[in-house]
């Protein structure tokens, strides 16, 4: 099979075309620019590569709900150009083959358990923490939506102890990408994450809101695994002290040797690494394949 595949993202577009094994043949990149720029590039790129379906993680917000008259479109961000803009309705007047659709982030968490850390597992949380921060979830085997779709970078958090920093999100101020996403670092800090040693209060203070999340995640829905991507968790150095910092929130109560013994297997990178986002992207565009398939039987 060749699937097409679009991680759509806030900063750059990655297009590419996999299999249905989740193996990347072929992808380019180029600057999220706006919508009447970088869609073109898209439409070239798949041009006569012959693809039997193409799967979108979209930054967002955006509507997935097939029955809304905005299904496929990007809604409220303030990214200039792309407010109620009607990203996938775009891409269909192109290409008359089957369309898979969702957040970045689920599509993530969709690769993740389809061909990565949590393959094999019926729920996993995954968590990108760079730019912004967002949480996609996969849960009893599929992906969550809701009302409109998991917003999990935006939960409310406790203020650490020593933070004068007072956040960082146009809408929340102190909510978990206010204080934690890359942007809250360089604002706090006067550098980039990537220009701090390993060892600055920094990174104590990050993993401090991060471990907030996890626990409230842990509690709330009970995942099989927890991922955690993005560029800011590039630091490698900010897996154990998150750990620690779940087991401390937690304190026990979560009666589980998975959490109480192995943690480090349950709170890791992405098996897929930087994929993670466009082989998520494939497994969107091989479900809807083969939905398309099931249904023609």
């Amino acid at each position: 099979m060749r699937i097409g595949a679009i991680e759509a993202g806030g900063t750059k577009f990655i297009c590419g075309i996999g299999n249905e094994n989740g193996e990347i043949e072929d992808q380019i990149s180029f600057p999220t620019e706006h919508p009447e720029v970088t869609l073109p590039k898209v439409i070239q790129y798949f041009q006569g590569k012959q693809v039997e379906a193409i799967g979108i993680g979209s930054f967002g917000p955006i509507d997935i709900h097939t029955d809304s008259r905005a299904y496929g479109y990007v809604t409220t961000t303030p990214k200039p150009g792309w407010g109620n803009y009607d990203m996938l309705g775009t891409l269909k007047r192109n290409f008359s083959v089957p369309f898979g659709w969702d957040t970045d982030v689920n599509a993530a968490a969709f690769g993740e358990a389809k061909w990565g850390a949590a393959q094999g597992l019926s729920s996993c949380l995954y968590y990108t923490v760079g730019t912004g921060v967002g949480v996609g979830v996969y849960s009893e085997g599929k992906l969550i939506h809701g009302l409109v779709h998991p917003e999990g970078g935006h939960v409310l958090t406790r203020r650490h102890p020593d933070d004068v920093f007072p956040g960082g999100c146009p809408y929340h101020g102190d909510c978990l990408e206010g204080m934690a996403a890359g942007p809250a670092i360089e604002a706090r800090w006067g550098k980039k994450g990537h220009e701090l040693p390993m060892d600055h209060l920094a990174w104590e203070m990050e993993a401090f809101y991060i471990a907030q999340s996890i626990t409230g995640a842990i509690l709330l829905n009970s995942p099989q695994k927890i991922i955690l991507g993005g560029g800011v968790m590039q630091q490698s150095q900010l897996f154990p002290l998150i750990r620690q910092a779940v087991l401390q929130n937690l304190n026990g109560y979560v009666s589980s040797s998975t959490i109480l013994e192995h943690i480090d297997e349950y709170i890791v990178p992405p098996g897929l690494g930087q994929q993670a986002g466009l082989c998520g992207a494939l497994a969107l565009g091989l479900t809807a394949l083969e939905s398309k398939i099931s249904a023609q039987l």
